[in-house]
């Protein structure tokens, strides 16, 4: 990763050396959750075995070898696969999210919408569902899933349009609503997530190699679990529109098929007795988890005393912001839970319920609510990192807030209270020069905080 702006803090507050670690930490995190070296370090072919994980298989005993997918990182794990398997790989299709593309020989790689599925994104579904339809009981199917597959891969239940997924997923993110129960939603609305594509492609062989951006990697939330069985239902996705009380503002198609399968007119997603996932492994080769370990060894070889604190960082980001901040002044007080110099990890995904006009995303908005509860600090900081290059609708991946911050955007006129309450986070950053603008990363294992102190 490389920073195509050098944020102001870094000249303000992190002194010397400070600024050169920031970065080394972050590259390091980046390239633990590599996507094309995690398929080279789970994939292994000897001769005609192939080894996958802990399984292995004989190619002979395979006709056909065909690629599926859907995600951010997916065109660099189908680069790397096709270096392993060349010539074996008969066709594939990836449906990626626009500029993350990678070079590939047999596999299409399409670019598609993200985070609002568009037209793009259903008919590439479309491709991967005629591919599946190929496959027989003598064929091998790779499906490669990462962050945004759920988005990407979209091909809406008979009776739903693509207009109305895409008020449903508006609704679902100005809510405030968790992955997890966005998901159970998505799933019973679609025709190929929660576990429907190994259904599509039964009675092939599955193989699906996962990058997770998901609290936990949790097999059925990564992507909406095309290759995972569903433990959701029909009344539980219904419920989550009564919860965030959306039942009266997402489009009455959706309501209505919701209702119908609650009655038993539709059938359920496949549960983990369907005889598909007989055939089908799934394997997570790179998650939030790694890309921390990563952060955090990186940190102690620089000499910075360093502790992860969690992967499982959930919750509204500007209340998640004010843990942060007391960890960095309780540091700043008392040296606890480690002295200077410091850096805490942790990993996860907030969420934030939109109620402004601006611009920003979750990363951003964490760093804007603990920029003054740092106020005054010397020489630390939060830092707020969406490793796959994007932070909600923008190009930064997240943002830096010190201990100067208040202060600097006090003297350009930038009030943080009215930026917040606007959820415009991007903008109040973007004055300081004090965005993390990395481009894409052609990667997605969710969020990660640092809290650094110098």
């Amino acid at each position: 990763m490389k920073l195509k702006q050098e944020p102001t803090v870094f000249q303000v507050d992190l002194q010397g050396k400070a600024a050169e670690y920031v970065r080394a930490i972050m590259e390091a995190a980046l390239q633990a959750a590599d996507p094309a070296e995690a398929v080279r370090q789970n994939v292994l072919l000897q001769g005609n075995t192939l080894h996958v994980g802990r399984r292995m298989y004989d190619l002979r005993t395979y006709e056909h070898i065909y690629v599926v997918g859907a995600g951010k990182a997916s065109a660099a794990m189908a680069m790397a696969l096709e270096d392993i398997l060349g010539e074996r790989i008969t066709a594939g299709w990836i449906n990626v999210k626009d500029g993350y593309t990678a070079p590939t020989r047999k596999i299409m790689i399409h670019e598609a919408g993200h985070p609002l599925p568009d037209r793009r994104s259903v008919e590439g579904t479309r491709q991967i569902v005629s591919l599946l339809k190929e496959a027989k009981a003598t064929d091998l199917v790779f499906c490669l899933l990462s962050g945004g597959g759920s988005a990407l891969m979209t091909l809406p239940a008979e009776g739903i349009s693509l207009s109305d997924m895409e008020a449903l997923t508006q609704a679902l993110l100005r809510s405030g609503a968790t992955i997890n129960e966005m998901n159970a939603i998505r799933k019973h609305l679609s025709q190929v997530k929660g576990g429907q594509l190994a259904r599509l492609a039964y009675p092939a062989q599955v193989i699906s190699l996962i990058l997770s951006d998901v609290v936990g990697s949790p097999l059925d939330v990564i992507a909406s679990g095309p290759t995972s069985p569903d433990p959701t239902t029909f009344a539980q996705a219904y419920q989550v529109l009564e919860k965030y009380q959306l039942l009266q503002e997402v489009p009455d198609s959706i309501v209505s098929h919701l209702k119908q399968g609650m009655k038993g007119g539709i059938r359920e997603t496949p549960k983990a007795q369907d005889e598909a996932f007989q055939c089908t492994q799934n394997l997570v080769i790179a998650s939030n988890e790694h890309a921390a370990h990563a952060a955090r060894d990186k940190a102690r070889q620089l000499g910075l005393n360093s502790l992860l604190l969690s992967t499982f960082i959930e919750g509204e980001a500007r209340e998640v912001a004010k843990v942060f901040a007391a960890i960095a002044r309780e540091i700043d007080r008392s040296g606890e839970p480690m002295p200077r110099p410091a850096c805490m990890i942790a990993g996860g995904e907030t969420t934030v319920s939109v109620r402004g006009q601006g611009l920003g995303g979750r990363n951003q908005e964490l760093a804007l609510a603990a920029a003054p509860l740092l106020a005054g600090l010397d020489k630390a900081a939060v830092v707020t990192l969406g490793t796959d290059g994007t932070d909600g609708p923008t190009d930064a991946a997240g943002a830096i807030a010190s201990g100067s911050t208040a202060s600097r955007a006090a003297e350009k006129g930038l009030s943080i209270a009215s930026y917040l309450e606007n959820n415009d986070a991007y903008h109040f950053f973007q004055a300081l020069g004090d965005l993390l603008i990395t481009g894409p990363t052609n990667t997605n294992v969710n969020d990660l905080i640092f809290v650094f102190a110098f």
